[in-house]
């Protein structure tokens, strides 16, 4: 990786930081590509549980570089962060705007730094938002809320994200990270690899399915986990009175039907 973006993986858990500070992080091509063959990698190795997203300090994430030509950058990730099948953290701990927001939206969970700057300003450039905004954003803050930071292109705070239920928790830009950390950890010590793995999928398929649909595959799924290698190590763990330990692996008992779901038609096949 060069050094435009820092990949630190220990102890299960996986730090992808987005490290031009003096461009406030702002994307380029070549970034763009080495974020997604870090989450390819983070999807693959079983060694790595969590991951987290953050930026080097001031800022999270700008938006695009705009000393490239428009549309040479975009916010379309390869893989987006959704498809990975680990938790994936954003660590906002500074200004997100344009893309740095979009990318953001696309993690499972999101700590935001409070005093930061946030917005997805593209329509006062006369362009769209993308980096899938307009799937992942009214998902999060629904429909009104979504058009207001859309058609505006206005900027709001993190107190504001967190009250529109965009940010999990909204802190002091020095706890952004460290609590990013400690939910990955807890994550990694915790939760079974897979059970997580399929959970993550399916909460971001329900939305677009049947309550009857998401019942039919909660019940498969629990009737494929059962039979993993981690199936019965949650209740001995319990009933012996000890913590788990798990050894299940995601990339050999992933379900043959759970190819990596479509950038343009997201769904379980």
């Amino acid at each position: 990786m060069s050094s435009e973006l820092h990949v630190d993986a220990s102890a299960g858990i996986a730090v992808l930081t987005l490290n031009r500070p003096a461009q406030q992080n702002a994307i380029t091509p070549a970034m763009a590509a080495e974020l997604g063959a870090a989450l390819r990698r983070c999807d693959s190795e079983d060694a790595i549980r969590a991951v987290i997203i953050t930026g080097t300090p001031p800022a999270f994430c700008a938006g695009a570089d705009l000393s490239h030509r428009a549309g040479e950058v975009t916010g379309t990730i390869d893989p987006p962060p959704w498809q990975v099948r680990k938790p994936v953290i954003a660590a906002v701990n500074g200004h997100a705007v344009g893309i740095g927001l979009a990318l953001a939206l696309q993690c499972d969970l999101r700590y935001m730094a409070r005093d930061a700057v946030y917005g997805l300003n593209q329509v006062r450039r006369a362009v769209l938002a993308d980096g899938y905004a307009h799937w992942t954003l009214p998902r999060l803050v629904g429909m009104a809320n979504a058009a207001d930071i859309m058609l505006t292109g206005r900027t709001f705070d993190g107190d504001e994200a967190k009250a529109m239920g965009l940010a999990n928790s909204c802190l002091p830009t020095g706890e952004v990270l460290p609590t990013a950390l400690a939910v990955a950890h807890d994550i990694a010590a915790g939760s079974a690899p897979l059970p997580a793995a399929l959970s993550k999928r399916l909460l971001w398929e329900s939305l677009g399915m049947s309550a009857e649909a998401v019942g039919k595959l909660e019940s498969e799924l629990n009737t494929y986990v059962a039979q993993s290698v981690d199936g019965g190590e949650g209740m001995a763990a319990l009933h012996d009175r000890r913590q788990p330990k798990w050894s299940g692996s995601v990339s050999t008992e992933w379900p043959a039907w759970g190819v990596p779901i479509s950038p343009t038609r997201p769904g379980l096949d």
